[in-house]
């Protein structure tokens, strides 16, 4: 089994508050898998520590089996907010950036997906909605050829029609033997895209299961499987 993720034994703490304890999990290759957890559970960090963005975690993160930080940021995309970027950015520079400092950005997919989003690259980023910020932002992540994709909560402005239509598309924007790790609250939405579900609750990871047995289980799926571990209604683990 070809696993591009691997962590084992991980614990975080910061700000002497323990954010995740002894958290072990394996994704394999070609894996679209949904990071589900209640506000504050450690999705984004540990969605960081993966993208060799937070330090100072004891125990080891892999990706494509190798473990140091530059190896990690050359094969994840991780959805950052663009914060680095002033509101008086235009977005051609943006993309211009991203050209400069990625390698493996491809501008020919970029435009595929900006066209699809309807992104205008001729406004500054504080001309943009909330939405079309996180269309940005999708566009951009996924537009870099690597082995992960992280999407840390990428739908919450987008309306219901464009979320739909960009979750069920998704899956044309990576290459098949790609990761893509998304944490998002519409559990409903996302269920179609998903191979598997990881579930961290009580600081670390709780479960993880593929969506067919899932499905065989639970009559409503994905979100209620989720919902009753929560309520700690689970009868299956």
């Amino acid at each position: 089994m070809n696993n591009t993720v691997e962590i084992e034994g991980l614990s975080y703490n910061k700000n002497y508050k323990h954010i995740l304890e002894n958290v072990n999990l394996k994704i394999e290759a070609g894996k679209t898998v949904g990071l589900l957890g209640e506000n504050g559970a450690g999705k984004t960090t540990l969605m960081r520590l993966i993208a060799g963005l937070a330090k100072g975690a004891k125990g080891s993160i892999m990706v494509a089996g190798k473990q140091a930080v530059a190896d990690k940021k050359a094969n994840v995309s991780f959805s950052e907010q663009l914060d680095g970027f002033s509101s008086s950015t235009r977005i051609e520079k943006i993309i211009s950036f991203y050209e400069d400092v990625y390698p493996d950005f491809s501008t020919e997919r970029y435009n595929q997906i900006a066209g699809f989003l309807q992104i205008d690259e001729g406004q500054r980023l504080s001309e943009l909605s909330k939405g079309m910020k996180e269309k940005l932002v999708i566009g951009l992540t996924l537009s870099r050829d690597t082995k992960v994709y992280l999407l840390d909560e990428p739908f919450g402005g987008i309306d219901s029609m464009s979320r739909k239509k960009i979750i069920q598309s998704i899956i044309q924007w990576k290459a098949p033997d790609a990761i893509i790790l998304v944490s998002d609250h519409y559990v409903s939405e996302i269920a179609s895209i998903l191979d598997e579900v990881v579930i961290i609750k009580d600081k670390t990871i709780y479960t993880k299961k593929s969506t067919e047995e899932i499905r065989s289980q639970y009559a409503e799926g994905i979100e209620q499987y989720y919902e009753s571990i929560y309520e700690g209604n689970d009868m299956n683990d």
